[in-house]
């Protein structure tokens, strides 16, 4: 692919210089790099000469700044971003700033993901990094032509090195901030192709593992600015009290007691609920309290019962005649099944649960008549664009999104219930900035959970135990109905995202995926890993379930069925080595669960224990192999796999959420259970890349397996004993043994 650089005529001085890659704009300016905002190595939108469509800032003393399109939020892309573009660029690393981008879709929006500014699905280093390295090479190809006029040489015999231009011939070099300050811009400008990307044996940054993430120092050293830390002249505080019921509204507001708490200065009726405004957060915590708010009863999700509505969704999974909608279709499953020697037909289910961010939903928002700022932890500044513009009654072009660092994201902050809060009490006291803090309570009471769902898998055998055929139900409601409803009805009803990980990469001679979707009313959102997180957990179990009735080893089976997978292969094969597969443990089982989401290979082997008097499982250790495709960072890679880990035995063991008539039951760490340190296990993870494969997906990548490993460990563990419902509760596994 050829992308070509719109050709100008004029001097690359402390002027910028704008040129076009692929329909979006790079701006590389030479001035002084702009300051710093959200750490130590953290910095706003570069300032200066040039159209807002900037990547790539060079300063006359040589500091590179570059634009980090995607969304910090502990997963490390605004070091793996910009990393790509000082690659090709030839920069300094210790030289570079990063810039986190504004809001402006037509230049950041992620090319593999709409088009818009969403950081999520793994999506940042697939969507973007071609872009971005063209861009890095691009500006390099640039910094070449301006160093042949300086040096009055041909182009072709200079090269580049860490963060300047060398002429070999001559000895002669000049520092990409010589260059900035006096170079001629060529014209036309040259053209950067796939060609002119660096090989892999020449890569200085991709694959080391020397390079450090940025925002860790700030993090540590307690300078990180998190959205909850946005501070501004005259700043208000607000908070909102909510019905206990989705989509009820108030009907009457006494709020007498409330106006009398000290620092209260507004109380603002919600279409959702009763707005408080004051000056302090303590004061608008103590008046919602006093509120005394009478409630619609017309929400449909009052009929919202979660325990009942699992047990129908499992009744429509077997109802075999109730056809869903095509997910994926590969031969005759139903046929194939139907004339099998054997069939497996179980159920796996998942309760809610909720994203329980570290840094609870917030959002700053200053209305100034048509005009709206917002300062916010937002996955999603598009979506902000358009939710706040909607509320102040204003166009997305007028609404300017400051992306903060996030506390944990998961899915959760690429909603914009939080940010509608904050513009809305903005809009009350136009003029004023008005900060909103959701208490914990508010943040599990209201959030937008992964959907409860249930699996109904049937698998044929044929007389040798092979597999003939394999049909997949899913029964859940959908995310992008509500989310995404163009998506939704272009796909003819089907969600992607809620069926994600279900096609799998096993050889099977007949695969049919079907989608039945049940709609309650509950607002369901994006949780970490969303549908893989589930839909693995029942093809990975039913996989060992397969074992068990052929009677043989399930690694043997599993590298049976990926014969032609030779990616998949070596981490199933390596994470085996590192576990000791076939030592025996006394006390203890082991569990291998294998997953190929996101773009990465992911193997996990889980070693447990059980107490069977009380149902207890305690996972002691969990190995893990994984193959990114290129692992641009791999000290990083091992990080985000053991988050990914320690996140899903956590929810694979005890994050639940109840509804119960239509009112949430959970509300606070006391009653919503997540994992400790002392339940977390040691974690051993080995990087084993592809190397000419694509950039893969690493945010998600380590949660899908561990649940399913966990699982299959118990079954070993105790002859057979299958969990089929996440999460193991003790409860549940004292009944699994029982039955």
């Amino acid at each position: 692919m050829t992308h070509i650089l719109q050709p100008q005529s004029r001097a690359l001085s402390r002027r910028s210089f704008l040129v076009t890659v692929g329909g979006l704009g790079i701006a590389v300016a030479f001035g002084k790099p702009p300051g710093l905002a959200y750490g130590a190595d953290m910095a706003p939108s570069a300032q200066g000469d040039f159209r807002p469509n900037a990547w790539v800032t060079i300063a006359a003393d040589g500091t590179v700044s570059i634009i980090s399109p995607a969304v910090e939020m502990g997963q490390g892309i605004t070091t793996t971003l910009p990393l790509l573009v000082a690659e090709e660029l030839d920069a300094d690393w210790n030289r570079v700033r990063v810039v986190q981008a504004p809001s402006d879709a037509e230049t950041y929006g992620n090319p593999g993901f709409y088009g818009i500014q969403l950081t999520g699905g793994s999506e940042s280093t697939r969507g973007y990094n071609a872009l971005l390295r063209l861009t890095g090479a691009q500006t390099r190809l640039v910094l070449l032509a301006g160093a042949a006029g300086m040096l009055n040489v041909p182009v072709k015999e200079l090269e580049t090195e860490p963060h300047k231009v060398v002429h070999p011939p001559s000895g002669r070099s000049l520092d990409y901030g010589e260059i900035a300050t006096k170079a001629l811009l060529p014209d036309p400008l040259p053209q950067a192709t796939e060609a002119d990307l660096k090989p892999s044996d020449r890569w200085r940054y991709i694959g080391s593992r020397t390079v450090q993430r940025i925002d860790v120092p700030s993090k540590v050293n307690g300078t990180a600015a998190f959205g909850i830390d946005v501070q501004l002249p005259e700043m208000l505080f607000g908070a909102v009290l909510r019905a206990p019921v989705q989509d009820e509204r108030p009907e009457t507001i006494d709020d007498a007691e409330a106006r009398d708490v000290p620092g209260i200065t507004h109380i603002v009726p919600l279409p959702y609920g009763v707005g408080i405004i004051g000056e302090t957060v303590e004061a608008t915590r103590r008046a919602k309290d006093l509120l005394k708010v009478t409630w619609s009863t017309t929400s449909r999700v009052r009929n919202y019962t979660s325990q009942r509505l699992l047990d129908e969704y499992r009744a429509v999974g077997r109802a075999l005649g109730q056809q869903g909608v095509p997910a994926h279709t590969n031969g005759d499953a139903e046929a194939a099944i139907a004339g099998a020697a054997t069939v497996i037909a179980v159920d796996y289910m998942s309760d809610h649960v909720a994203h329980a961010t570290m840094e609870p939903m917030n959002a700053t928002a200053l209305v100034t008549g048509d005009r709206v700022e917002i300062w916010a932890p937002t996955q999603g500044p598009t979506g902000t664009q358009g939710f706040a513009a909607e509320v102040v009654g204003t166009t997305p072009d007028k609404v300017k999104v400051n992306t903060t660092l996030i506390g944990g994201g998961f899915g959760r902050k690429a909603e914009a219930d939080f940010i509608v809060d904050a513009v809305s009490l903005a809009k009350a006291v136009e003029g004023r900035p008005v900060k909103v803090i959701w208490s914990r309570e508010d943040d599990v009471r209201h959030d937008k959970f992964r959907p409860l769902e249930a699996q109904h898998v049937r698998v044929g055998l044929d007389a040798e135990g092979n597999i003939v055929g394999w049909r997949h139900r899913i029964v859940a409601d959908s995310i992008f109905a509500r989310t995404l409803p163009p998506v939704f009805a272009e796909a003819g009803g089907h969600d992607d995202v809620v069926t994600e990980g279900a096609k799998f990469n096993y050889t099977v001679p007949a695969h049919q995926i079907e989608y039945l979707r049940q709609d309650n009313g509950l607002a369901i959102g994006f949780w970490f890993a969303v549908g893989v997180g589930y839909t693995r957990f029942a093809i990975e179990c039913v996989v060992d379930e397969i074992a068990a009735a052929r009677g043989v080893d399930p690694v043997a089976l599993r590298l049976e069925l990926l014969k032609d997978q030779p990616r998949a292969r070596r981490v199933i094969e390596t994470v085996a080595r590192m576990a000791e597969w076939d030592r025996a443990r006394d006390g203890r089982g082991l569990g291998m669960a294998y997953s190929d989401a996101f773009g990465s290979h992911c193997a996990q082997v889980a070693e447990v224990s059980l107490n069977r008097e009380t149902g207890a499982i305690r996972v002691h250790k969990v190995w893990c192999a994984i193959d990114p495709g290129v692992a641009i960072q791999p000290l990083h890679v091992e990080a985000m796999m053991m988050t990914g880990i320690t996140n899903g035995t956590g929810h694979a063991l005890f994050e639940q959420i109840n509804v119960i008539e239509g009112e949430v039951q959970e509300s606070n760490f006391d009653t919503y259970r997540v994992i400790r340190m002392s339940e977390a296990p040691e974690i051993e993870v080995a990087v084993v890349p592809t190397p000419g494969s694509p950039f893969g997906g690493i945010g998600q990548a380590g949660l899908p397996p561990t649940g399913p490993a966990i699982a299959n460990a118990v079954a070993r563990l105790t002859g057979g004993v299958r969990l089929r419902h996440y999460p193991f509760t003790q409860e549940r596994v004292k009944a699994a043994l029982e039955a």
